[in-house]
């Protein structure tokens, strides 16, 4: 697969529609990508599973693991004048929500374009502008003008999914790509190309990918996942947030266009240190540029896998996303191709001794 069926395929995934529990359309695009690669599976949470063509069912398994769910809102209620009130799904900063476009799955899995919308200032009191943001203050619209135009006319009702408006871009000459929920589509594209780099090479674990959903409202799909798959050694790919921009030069750990970040602790996993040390040295030796870091917030689909069965040595391979869980992220191509390449060179080193010395 090269750099621009990779971008495509990036593109795709990231530009469909899939908020918590609506999955259903990232999958279908991540399919016909992953299968010339791997036997495709989805179970009934919509966790996708790519199992590597050449598995033996008598080697070590290794679970590839990204997250298909993007950050979103679901509808709670239709205002009188037409207007969607709305809950969030996964974690979003109140202020930076309104005066974007979203999109609106209708009763009918079209999807209506809207505008998340705030009081406008010439209508606020002082006390209302001074006032942090509440979500209750925030609607969509659709541009309907009553409660049973939204209904009759725009198919919208409540528990409808409501997703970003927003169509990926690749920028060649600084190698950023922009776009939506690259947290985690950038690891489900990751767990593909790896699949695909691999193609034909000879291993001596299993691989099983796990594009696995609901991650942003508590790791439920991976949960999952990881009992089905049962791993003796985890790849946990994740679009980490970048710090480059919001904490003093000497606390950056996070950068774009500095290699992929791996995490030593977050707030739900201490990394394996022997496989975490492993991982680093073996980037420095193959001069695959990479940052650590020490987390004391987030977490990522690693909290679950590595607490089944008898415990399982997980490392978290980030690629840095700057403004995660906005509607825009900034990532840079590169760090993507270090994510995967590292990735590569774990798996085709990987062998039951060394496992068992994590």
């Amino acid at each position: 697969m090269d750099q621009k069926t990779t971008l495509e395929m990036i593109a795709a995934i990231s530009n469909a529609n899939g908020t918590s529990g609506f999955e259903d359309e990232v999958a279908a695009v991540i399919r016909p990508y992953a299968e010339p690669f791997a036997d495709v599976t989805m179970d009934r949470m919509r966790n996708l599973f790519l199992r590597r063509r050449g598995n033996t069912g008598s080697r070590p398994v290794v679970q590839l693991d990204a997250h298909s769910d993007e950050v979103g809102f679901m509808v709670q209620a239709i205002c009188p004048n037409g207007t969607l009130r709305i809950i969030q799904i996964g974690g979003w900063v109140n202020s930076n929500i309104p005066a974007h476009r979203v999109l609106v799955q209708n009763r009918d899995g079209a999807y209506i374009p809207g505008i998340t919308a705030s009081k406008p200032p010439h209508f606020m009191t002082e006390q209302e502008r001074k006032a942090p943001l509440e979500m209750k203050d925030i609607t969509v619209d659709v541009g309907s003008t009553s409660r049973e135009e939204t209904i009759r006319d725009f198919g919208i009702r409540i528990g409808a999914p409501v997703v970003p408006d927003v169509t990926f871009q690749y920028l060649p000459g600084s190698d950023l790509m922009i776009g939506k929920s690259f947290d985690c589509r950038l690891g489900c594209a990751a767990i593909v190309k790896t699949l695909s780099e691999l193609d034909g090479q000879p291993l001596n674990v299993d691989v099983v990918g796990a594009c696995a959903s609901q991650e942003e409202v508590g790791v439920r799909g991976a949960t999952v996942t990881a009992q089905v798959i049962r791993p003796d050694i985890a790849i946990v790919f994740e679009g980490c947030p970048a710090d480059d921009t919001c904490v003093e030069d000497y606390m950056v750990q996070t950068a774009i266009k500095r290699g992929p970040m791996l995490r030593h602790i977050d707030a739900k996993m201490i990394t394996n240190p022997r496989y975490q040390r492993y991982a680093l040295d073996l980037a420095e030796k193959l001069g695959i540029p990479v940052q650590d870091a020490v987390r004391s917030a987030g977490s990522t689909n690693g909290s679950a896998i590595h607490l089944t069965g008898s415990g399982v040595p997980a490392i978290v391979i980030g690629v840095p996303v700057r403004y995660a869980h906005t509607h825009y992220g900034i990532s840079a191509y590169s760090d993507f191709k270090g994510a995967v390449r590292l990735a590569c060179e774990l798996l085709t080193r990987m062998d039951e001794p060394l496992i068992a010395g994590f």
